[in-house]
């Protein structure tokens, strides 16, 4: 009875260390969103491909501050890019973005990340696929998930045919990428890739969306 009674209680202590942790995990997120909203500054997360090519499409929308590649979705803490790559981590490559809601709304990110890749494709967008790949909208609110949840079902009703494969799920920890994913686009104009397929998928959404852009400086 001792052992069976010590098993008990180590099983309780390993379950209340488990919900712990995922507690804190929720409150540093929470508290990174809370600071990003006290400069003024919102905080959305989406995974759809590649994050060269996701963050250089967010970066071009009028009101976004500031995109950061990273990693999110997942079960592996402190995941790195090679650990991601194969496949068993859970997370997919995301993007944080930053926005500034009096420009844009949560809506016309949700828009934006709707109409720049194949939400019908599963585990992947051309030509890149696997699970890190993934359609992810990710939520902090039941309004963000509200939103999500119409949009879906509006594009599955009228252009989709009910065939959208993209995953709806709260946001409980992102993972900023090695620095040198970060700007990758901008950065490296000249990568096989980039010029490849992160520059005619940007421009794919340039052509659909001009009136979401940012104007250029230079008029």
């Amino acid at each position: 009875m001792k052992i069976v009674k010590l098993v008990t209680i180590l099983v309780v202590l390993f379950l209340m260390a488990i919900l712990w942790s995922f507690s804190l995990e929720n409150e540093d997120q929470q508290n990174s969103d809370i600071k990003q909203e006290q400069r003024g500054t919102r905080v959305a997360y989406f995974a759809s491909g590649c994050f060269w090519c996701v963050e250089a499409i967010f970066e071009s929308v009028n009101g976004v501050e500031e995109v950061i590649s990273g990693y999110a979705g997942g079960h592996t803490e402190n995941p790195t890019y090679k650990v991601v790559g194969r496949g068993r981590t859970g997370h997919a490559e995301t993007v944080a973005v930053y926005y500034k809601p009096e420009i844009v709304s949560f809506q016309t990110l949700v828009t934006v990340f709707f109409g720049s890749h194949d939400p019908t494709t599963k585990n992947g967008q051309h030509p890149d696929y696997g699970s890190q790949y993934r359609s992810i909208a990710f939520h902090k609110t039941k309004e963000e998930k509200q939103i999500i949840d119409k949009t879906i079902k509006r594009l599955n009703k009228d252009v989709y045919d009910g065939k959208i494969v993209t995953e709806v799920k709260k946001i409980k920890k992102f993972y900023p990428a090695e620095e040198y994913h970060q700007n990758f686009k901008r950065l490296n104009p000249e990568h096989p890739y980039v010029k490849k397929v992160s520059v005619p998928r940007l421009n794919r959404f340039k052509h659909k969306f001009p009136e979401l852009l940012k104007k250029r400086k230079d008029g």
